[in-house]
């Protein structure tokens, strides 16, 4: 994990220079700080000014976390969860998962827009202080979060030195001419904007096409509206209600349609999905990109680097202003309609593509659209008539949950859908058995025996025999982690079967596959485990698939350890590593260390191969039951620790296992690649044609049907 995932600064940070030192300070002397003051005056940016100049304080780093795009309360501590970088597989509650990983780190932790949530933020942060005494909370937000022990830091508008430096800046980045700095006007319009950072910024963004007089002229207007000729200073509130309104006065019709309907965004956007969303008749498509434009000159969009690419967002304020006069419009739930299908359309995409050379394309396009996936599914959720929609969009985020390391939240999402009814068996299958195979991971065969068997039944009454399909291969997968490998290879083998004859080819057919190869491996029967991983490997490299491949190398490099092809059996987990931990998929990551620890001690290096073994237990940790309970699964694990012990002696080999057990997860991947060269993730694909594959029960099965998506469509990846 990164030691910090603060944004970089896209300007220069003006002033505050005496607030920022007050704030570093405070940080010392309280574990929580929490930043207070209306819109607009720049809390964020003096927070995150402060954290990285603090962060070299804490060993374990800085890490944000965003709450501002939250609806639903109940989502605090998924966000949290993310924002540490963590993947869980257990079925500890996300708030245990916290408490657990900062026990005995020292990190700060900034907490930005939390007044929406605040009953819910208040209790989590004070237990997550009480717990763990290495942490520091920085809170950002108009409120106070009240917990005791909490110290306030009032944030105060610019001085006027400073607001003129930052009006002046801001104004020629803006391509306005160069402003007379020491001219009246100019710190009269400072003053008349409480020298507020955003509404300055606002005011700047018009410099290039009106002068200082005329704004002033402009906004005196605005102001004596609103005071109806009462003397007195507005708020500091108003006046940035006013300066949004005036700026917003200032742009075309066009301009203030886009701002209201980009409103219902509530994270970073991209071109693609302001078209579809914003245009229509009186936004043309063609014309989004100028308007778009306008609004970025205008300081009223922010462009952002994000996991997927570079992307626009809205300010928090600049945005409930537009969403009140969406609202005004009327269009508010056409938009959020509107913004739903665009993402949900996103999200067929992605589980086609996830069978491709894209695969990292689509694990960083899921990253950053996932304030949009859950403002998709709570508006379904919303809806009693759309618990379809529901349904199906959590069934097809399979990926997401499974092979991107959200197991936790997605089995949040799939069980509030799946309690509703919608009529819709189709939607209701998937999401049903998704629910089992997460479950399956989590090392709950309860709930996935219930989900499965219901898909099952449903599915054979339904006459769906692809949903069934799924329903026994994840049955079977069940079975694997249980040692039952006859039953798993019967389950899975009839599974694979349907797959041929319904013309299903996708990740979760190949990794079928895997797990038949995983149950003869661990049977015995290594050769025929070996042709199937081969025959999955080929099919992988044609297609570009990644995280199934990932899978097969680790079954390709345990033949290989029992051959004593040492060399390459490091060179495939090397690989598999690699893969796995570019998609934070935790079960197969540990299963390669402990599976590479076996090779390194048989190599000789009984000490690495120790440092290995104890770099697992953290990471067993988050996955749940240490090799879901499986003997089978334990062997490599097993016999590493009788061969590294006897050749260290039990004294010295516990102290290279606690060695290994106080790394961190990067520091664990590092150190598991750095005896091989790893492989470049991703690249380029010669296309090819689909392939025949064998299962191991039946002979070829063509991979020419194409998978469809849509909620209406049949079949996909992964479908049912």
């Amino acid at each position: 994990m990164r030691r910090s995932n603060l944004p970089a600064e896209l300007n220069r940070f003006v002033g505050r220079a005496a607030e920022q030192a007050a704030l570093t300070a405070l940080l010392d002397a309280s574990r929580l700080v929490t930043v207070v003051g209306v819109g607009g005056v720049g809390k964020t940016r003096l927070a995150l000014r402060a954290a990285e100049e603090a962060q070299k304080r804490y060993g374990d780093g800085v890490r944000l976390a965003g709450l501002a795009p939250l609806r639903d309360p109940g989502l605090v501590e998924y966000a949290l969860v993310e924002a540490l970088g963590l993947t869980d597989h257990t079925l500890k509650a996300p708030r245990e998962v916290l408490v657990d990983h900062l026990a005995e780190r020292q990190l700060l932790l900034v907490v930005d827009g939390f007044e929406h949530l605040v009953e819910r933020c208040a209790p989590l942060l004070r237990e997550l202080l009480e717990q763990a005494p290495g942490l520091t909370v920085l809170a950002v937000g108009r409120r106070p979060l009240r917990v005791p022990g909490e110290a306030v830091f009032p944030l105060a508008p610019l001085g006027e030195a400073d607001a003129v430096t930052l009006l002046a800046e801001r104004a020629a980045e803006a391509g306005a001419p160069a402003l007379p700095t020491g001219e009246a006007a100019v710190r009269e319009l400072c003053r008349r904007l409480d020298g507020i950072p955003l509404a300055l910024e606002l005011a700047a963004g018009r410099l290039p096409l009106l002068s200082v007089e005329q704004l002033l002229f402009r906004l005196d207007d605005r102001f004596r509206l609103l005071t109806d000729g009462v003397c007195g200073a507005l708020p500091r509130h108003q006046t940035l209600r006013t300066a949004i309104g005036w700026s917003h006065e200032l742009c075309t019709p066009e301009e203030r349609l886009l701002w209201a309907r980009l409103s219902v965004f509530p994270g970073p956007f991209d071109l693609e999905a302001v078209e579809y969303v914003c245009g229509g008749r009186e936004l043309p498509p063609e014309r989004i990109l100028e308007l778009l434009g306008g609004l970025l000159t205008q300081s009223l969009l922010m462009r952002e680097d994000t996991p997927a690419g570079p992307a626009y967002r809205m300010l928090d304020t600049v945005a409930a202003y537009g969403a009140e006069w969406l609202a005004a419009l009327g269009d508010t739930e056409r938009m959020r309609r509107r913004h739903r299908d665009w993402y949900m359309g996103l999200a067929t995409w992605c589980e086609l593509e996830w069978f491709s050379p894209r695969q990292p394309e689509v694990a960083a396009l899921t990253e950053t659209a996932l304030p949009h996936l859950r403002a998709a599914l709570d508006l379904c959720l919303e809806l009693p008539e759309e618990a379809h929609l529901a349904q199906h969009l959590a069934g097809t985020l399979w990926f997401a949950w499974v092979g991107c390391g959200r197991l936790s939240e997605g089995r949040h999402w799939l069980e509030r859908s799946i309690a509703l009814e919608s009529g819709h068996e189709e939607a209701r299958l998937k999401a049903l058995w998704v629910l089992g195979y997460v479950a399956v991971l989590q090392g709950d065969g309860t709930a996935a025996v219930a989900a499965l068997h219901e898909c099952r039944e449903r599915a054979r009454s339904s006459r769906n025999a692809l949903a069934e399909a799924y329903a026994t291969h994840r049955l079977g997968c069940l079975a694997l982690l249980t040692d039952d490998m006859a039953r798993a290879e019967e389950l899975i083998g009839w599974a694979l079967d349907s797959y041929r004859e319904l013309g299903e080819l996708n990740s979760n057919v190949l990794m079928g596959q895997v797990e038949v190869a995983m149950a003869r491996a661990f049977a015995g029967d290594l050769e025929g485990a070996v042709a199937l991983c081969r025959d999955v490997r080929e099919i992988c490299e044609e297609r570009g698939e990644l995280w199934t491949r990932a899978y097969a190398l680790y079954v390709l490099a345990y033949s290989a350890w029992t051959r004593g092809a040492y060399g390459e059996a490091r060179e495939l987990l090397t690989e598999c590593v690699l893969i796995n931990h570019t998609f934070r998929d935790l079960v197969g990551l540990v299963l390669a260390i402990e599976l590479l620890a076996l090779v390194t001690v048989s190599e000789g290096d009984a000490v690495e191969a120790a440092v290995l073994q104890g770099a697992t237990v953290p990471v067993w940790h988050t996955v749940g039951i240490r090799l879901f309970g499986s003997e089978a699964f334990d062997g490599p694990r097993a016999l590493c620790a009788q061969r590294a012990e006897e050749a260290l002696g039990a004294e010295a080999y516990g102290a290279a296992f606690r060695e290994g057990e106080g790394l961190s997860a990067a520091e664990t991947v590092e150190r598991a690649l750095a005896a091989g060269r790893p492989p470049a993730i991703g690249g380029p694909v010669e296309p090819s044609a689909p392939r025949p594959f064998r299962t191991g029960r039946s002979a070829a099965v063509p991979g020419t049907r194409k998978p469809a998506g849509s909620p209406t469509g049949k079949g996909g990846e992964a479908a049912g």
